[in-house]
């Protein structure tokens, strides 16, 4: 049975009253109130239009802060027959990913990486969080004006002012700045960001492997090739070298091409043409489109390109691919794998593909091994 928006709207406030009720025991994340104003926000349905709908709705703890439906290769707005194109990433971890840019790295030359969102739109998670407010297909604000009207009416407004100053809701473009530096300030929070899974646990020497998943841990930097983009320190990612925070979000930040097929159910391709005039004949450009629409010269060149995802938390994420294509961990290793083999379809843009997978030959053990061992990403062990 398909998950409904009502659904999931109740699991979610049963959900944060648990979080606000429990015990703060040893493990408890402590929050500087910044970050305890972000929390406040992050979980607010009442900054959408019409009121309903929370950040928290499509990047809830329960799911690894992405979306906690996961029958939908997209998300959900608060307007119940309208969908956003792309699939929800965690917010977790999001806060280790640097200012969209460029540099040259691992022999490439220059090549874009870092930025929110799955094609960089947003430079940083500031910018990211001031998005979905404002998008007609997520939380509907008309105006920044009408956000910063109702964090004026809410319970924690005096927290706001305490934080950002006594005047701080009386211009709405500042206020509305401020609002999204404090979600992003809970974004980047030790509660978020908890690093406690297994692999953390491994790393500090509390824990073994087994031999399954270290089995994985080893084809991940070997045949499997998944060091490439998403290296991790500790794990002999090599390329990765001293790129700081790459090393902890077993990211690279860089943006690729790696041949996704078109998801034929995403609910994207039935809005109306205010909201997407090419229907079904839309074509999902990532990087490429947005540095078209800037006037950036050489976007053709990348086409076709999202920016690496984090595997932290992977196993409570799904669906996965920026389209939401695949629905489990094993099929996005599969597809990987045996992508040149033409089982999974034509990639949506068959421009700029990497090549770094698509014909790995792992065997099916092999594969069951790597994706043992990214289970060990999950926090919570």
């Amino acid at each position: 049975m398909k998950t409904t928006r009502t659904t999931v709207a109740v699991a979610l406030v049963i959900a944060v009253v648990a979080l606000l009720l429990a015990p703060a025991g040893a493990g408890a994340a402590t929050l500087t109130a910044k970050q305890q104003l972000g929390k406040k926000l992050f979980f607010d349905a009442g900054l959408s239009e019409p009121a309903g709908q929370a950040c928290a709705d499509c990047h809830h703890p329960t799911a690894g802060y992405a979306d906690p439906d996961h029958d939908l290769p997209t998300s959900r707005g608060v307007i119940q027959d309208r969908f956003g194109g792309r699939n929800a990433p965690t917010a977790a971890y999001a806060s280790l990913i640097p200012t969209f840019g460029q540099m040259v790295c691992c022999n490439m030359g220059s090549t874009y990486r870092c930025g929110q969102f799955w094609d960089g739109r947003a430079a940083t998670l500031v910018e990211q969080a001031k998005g979905p407010f404002l998008n007609p297909l997520e939380m509907n604000n008309p105006s920044k004006d009408t956000v910063v009207r109702d964090v004026k009416a809410s319970s924690y407004a005096s927290l706001f002012r305490q934080v950002y100053g006594s005047s701080s809701l009386n211009n709405v473009a500042g206020a509305y700045d401020k609002i999204a530096d404090a979600i992003a300030a809970y974004e980047g929070s030790p509660e978020v960001n908890t690093y406690s899974s297994k692999y953390d646990a491994y790393v500090a020497g509390r824990t073994t492997l087994t031999a399954q998943e270290s089995l994985g841990m080893s084809l991940f930097n070997g045949r499997g090739r998944c060091f490439r983009c998403h290296g991790s320190c500790g794990m002999g990612g090599g390329r990765m070298g001293s790129m700081g925070s790459a090393n902890k979000a077993f990211s690279n930040f860089t943006y690729h091409n790696v041949g996704v097929p078109k998801n034929a159910a995403n609910p994207y391709y039935t809005l109306p043409a205010e909201f997407n005039p090419a229907g079904y004949a839309w074509i999902d450009y990532g990087l490429g489109g947005v540095l078209k629409g800037r006037g950036v010269s050489g976007w053709e060149l990348q086409n076709g390109k999202h920016r690496v995802q984090t595997l932290r938390n992977i196993a409570k994420t799904g669906p996965y691919m920026h389209n939401g294509a695949f629905t489990s961990v094993r099929q996005v290793v599969e597809f990987y794998n045996s992508r040149d083999t033409g089982a999974f379809g034509p990639a949506e843009v068959p421009q700029n593909l990497s090549a770094d997978v698509g014909n790995l030959g792992l065997t099916s053990s092999e594969v069951d091994a790597i994706v043992a061992f990214l289970n060990t990403l999950s926090d919570g062990y």
